[in-house]
């Protein structure tokens, strides 16, 4: 046989890195569904900056910040199981476009906050952070079952690891640039800029949902109820491929999420400068991987890849925290992102190729609820073990505590290890 021109081999390696755009290609839908969402995640970005910008301007207490951040937790886990009972009975577009509404209304009570009540009345515009802040948390959390149970209407099944690594590409971009951007347009327009354009970033993303067709809640929905909440629940619990997704996540990222120890970090590494390029590293990383990831598809274990994907995440969190270097140290959260993005493409796969039609609004609740409470919690644990010995060893012992979590869940859960799509779907038992 003929040895492949270097032609071929140059489009072959190609293929294996570059990012797989089959399902833009193939599918309107799903273009109009990611830019769509894509638009409003971008302004939520830049609306991430503004909240605690302007909470600190009014009051100058970091605690004040950081209370606007536990009061959105609060409605975010509420609502969660509501939101996903609610996209397994109506149609998915639909709440969509409804929820993006009420976005829509928030951000403009915010442009309108910080252009009538910011300077005149401080104590308000305050008060009304804290209630905007909560009443998007309880909207998002309504809102993301459905987005997530629409994707495997829009695309093939064997192109849901491409979508969400699409998807990825997506989010972390507007991870970097957004907060970038907010910073720029509040430095040199002021705060309504900032919410002005999240504002419009909402009007173009309702225009490009709308033209995506209807989806229908599948055939014999229930109404939410506490009966049908039950019933994801007990779902969930029966099959370990879905129990690990959400079990190896929780622990990745309550031991080994350090961004509550960067403040302290970045003084160790050089002062406030370093600050930004530590919380932007692993989002970059992120990015890098999830557009080189036309490798994914080729992958079929994909239990072992987040069990490798996390302890990966973990390893390189400790080396950060020995990091003797700003560039070292920027590289290994890189690093870190990397493969926290390749978990968590895998993760979406197994959900949306395990996950009936009929429950995958409920079971979307639950993966939001997983998705939250680690990072939420792990600035606790964190913050508890460098008040005892020191950031670095928080750092560290976080990050080999991830890698030991991850591989006795692998060990605890051999049906979640062993799953392989190729393979047809067990029963659970």
């Amino acid at each position: 046989m003929a040895e492949p021109s270097k032609p071929s081999r140059l489009a072959h390696l190609r293929a294996l890195v570059a990012a797989d755009i089959t399902p833009l290609r193939r599918h309107r839908d799903f273009r109009l569904f990611l830019f769509g969402r894509g638009a409003s995640f971008f302004g939520a970005m830049i609306t991430e900056v503004a909240i605690p910008y302007q909470a600190y301007q009014l009051t100058h207490s970091s605690l004040v910040v950081g209370a606007i951040g536990a009061v959105e937790l609060v409605p975010l886990i509420a609502f969660a199981f509501l939101g996903g009972a609610i996209a397994d009975w109506a149609d998915r577009r639909l709440v969509v476009l409804v929820t993006q509404s009420l976005m829509l209304v928030t951000a403009a009570m915010l442009l309108l906050n910080a252009i009538f009540l910011n300077a005149s009345r401080p104590t308000a515009a305050l008060v009304l952070l804290f209630v905007v802040g909560a009443v998007r948390a309880a909207v998002t959390s309504v809102q993301r079952p459905s987005v997530e149970a629409m994707l495997p209407r829009l695309v093939d099944r064997d192109e849901l690891v491409a979508a969400g690594a699409l998807g990825s590409i997506q989010m972390n971009t507007a991870i970097i640039v957004g907060p970038a951007l907010g910073g720029v347009l509040i430095a040199l327009f002021g705060l309504p800029a900032a919410y002005g354009v999240d504002v419009l970033t909402f009007v173009l993303s309702l225009a490009l949902l709308g033209g995506v067709r209807s989806i229908p809640a599948p055939d014999g929905a229930e109404r939410p109820s506490l009966r049908g909440v039950g019933v994801g629940i007990r779902y969930a619990l029966s099959r370990q491929e879905l129990i690990g997704t959400y079990t190896v996540d929780m622990v990745a990222m309550f031991f080994g999420m350090p961004m509550a120890l960067f403040p302290a970090l970045a003084d160790r590494l050089g002062g406030p400068s370093v600050l930004g390029l530590l919380y932007a590293a692993p989002s970059v990383g992120s990015l890098i991987a999830s557009a080189t990831s036309g490798w994914a598809n080729r992958v079929h274990r994909h239990g072992l890849a987040i069990v490798v994907a996390a302890s990966g995440w973990g390893l390189a969190i400790v080396a950060f925290g020995l990091a003797p270097s700003v560039p070292l140290a920027l590289f290994f959260l890189a690093l870190a992102g990397a493969a926290d993005m390749i978990s968590g493409v895998f993760r979406m796969a197994v959900w949306n190729q395990t996950i009936p039609d009929s429950l995958r609004g409920r079971l979307a609740g639950i993966e939001l609820i997983s998705y939250s409470s680690g990072p939420a919690l792990s600035g606790v644990e964190s913050g508890v073990v460098a008040t005892i010995f020191s950031p670095v060893v928080s750092v560290v012992s976080g990050g080999i505590a991830c890698v030991i979590g991850a591989l006795a869940l692998a060990i605890a859960l051999p049906r979640f290890l062993k799953y392989d799509n190729r393979l047809p779907i067990s029963t659970p038992k």
